[in-house]
C-alpha cells in the first residue's frame, strides 16, 4: 500500500452515461480543482472509459493550475456506472494507467457516500439511469434497481425519453393525440415513420435521456407528459420503499431527474428526506481515503 508521502494528489471521479466529473485534492483532502469530460460508463467500453477519465483528470489539474504530474504521484477513487459487473470491473482495474493506488466502486455507491458524508443512509439516484442504494450502520449495503437500459432504470431520464418516443410513435399511427410533448419529440427525432424509425435505430441510452427535459417542459400543458412524470415518481417511490422497508435511514434524491421529482415523493418518504451533502465525486474521494487507511476487500 502506498504511503502518504509517496502520493501528492487524491482524485475522486464520478463517471456515468452522460459524463465524467473529476475532483482533485491534495493529500490532506483539500480540493484544488475540478474537471469534466465525456461519458465513462463501463458498458460503453473500458478503453473509452479510461480515455474520458484521463481527460477529466487533466482538466481538473488545469483548473487547479497545477502541472500534470506522473500518475504514480496520484491516487484515484472512481465511482463508475457498470462497476458492479465483475468482468468490466476486473478489466478496468487491469488497465490502470499508472496510478499509485486505485479503488473502484459503482457511481451509485460513491454518490451514497457523498450524499450522506460517508455516514449510513439511503439514496435513490435518477439521472440517465436509475438505482437505489443504502448503507446501514453495521456496514452492510443494499442495492435495488439499476438493471440498466432498456431492461430497467424505471423513472430515469432514458426511461422518460423512451416513453416520450413511444407516444410520438403512437401519434403517427393515430393511436394517441399529437400534444405538445409529441410535437417536441417529432422536432428532434422526425415526424414520419421512416425518420422516427431511423432515429430509434441508432439511439442509445444517452440519446433517449436527452428527451427527458422535454417531458418536464410540457407537463403543465400536456396531460400525457404529466402522466409520464406521475409514473416516474411512482417508480422512484417503489425503489425507495424496497431499499429500506423499515424506513429507518435518511433518504436523499440524487441525479437531475431525481432532484426535480423529490418534492413529489410520498409523504412517508418525504418525512425522512434530506438534501444531499455532497456529490458522487466527493464520495469517491471519501472512498479513496478510506481505502488507503483500510484496504477494501
Amino acid at each position: 500500500m502506498p504511503t502518504a508521502d509517496s502520493i501528492a494528489f487524491l482524485i475522486g471521479v464520478d463517471g456515468g452515461g452522460s459524463g465524467t466529473r473529476a475532483l482533485l485534492a491534495d493529500r490532506n483532502g483539500n480540493v484544488l480543482g475540478r474537471g469534466q469530460a465525456g461519458p465513462s460508463a463501463l458498458g460503453q467500453g473500458i478503453e473509452s472509459a479510461w480515455v474520458q477519465l484521463r481527460l477529466a483528470v487533466q482538466a481538473a489539474f488545469a483548473d487547479a493550475r497545477v502541472v500534470l504530474p506522473e500518475w504514480r504521484r496520484c491516487a484515484l477513487g472512481a465511482g463508475l456506472s457498470g462497476a458492479t459487473i465483475q468482468s468490466w470491473r476486473d478489466e478496468f482495474l487491469a488497465r490502470n494507467i499508472g496510478f499509485a493506488h486505485l479503488v473502484l466502486e459503482s457511481d451509485c455507491f460513491t454518490m451514497l457516500l457523498g450524499a450522506h458524508g460517508g455516514r449510513p443512509g439511503a439514496i435513490v439516484a435518477s439521472g440517465t439511469g436509475s438505482v437505489g442504494e443504502a448503507l446501514r450502520a453495521d456496514g452492510t449495503r443494499r442495492m435495488v434497481g439499476g438493471w440498466g437500459f432498456p431492461h430497467g432504470d424505471e423513472g430515469s431520464g432514458a426511461w422518460l425519453g423512451q416513453r416520450a418516443v413511444q407516444l410520438a410513435q403512437s401519434a403517427i399511427d393515430g393511436r394517441a393525440p399529437a400534444g405538445d410533448l409529441v410535437r417536441q419529440v417529432w422536432a428532434v427525432c422526425g415526424s414520419d415513420r421512416a425518420a422516427l424509425q431511423a432515429w430509434c435505430g441508432q439511439a442509445g441510452q444517452f440519446a433517449f435521456a436527452q428527451l427527458a427535459p422535454k417531458v418536464f417542459a410540457c407537463a403543465d400543458s400536456d396531460p400525457s407528459a404529466a402522466r409520464l412524470l406521475d409514473e416516474a415518481v411512482a417508480a422512484l417511490n417503489t425503489l425507495a420503499l424496497a431499499l429500506d422497508p423499515p424506513g429507518e435511514l435518511p433518504l436523499a434524491m440524487c441525479g437531475s431527474v431525481g432532484q426535480r421529482l423529490s418534492g413529489r415523493l410520498s409523504p412517508e418518504l418525504r418525512s425522512r428526506y434530506v438534501e444531499a451533502a455532497g456529490d458522487s465525486a466527493s464520495g469517491a474521494l471519501t472512498l479513496l481515503r478510506r481505502s488507503m487507511e483500510t484496504p477494501i476487500p
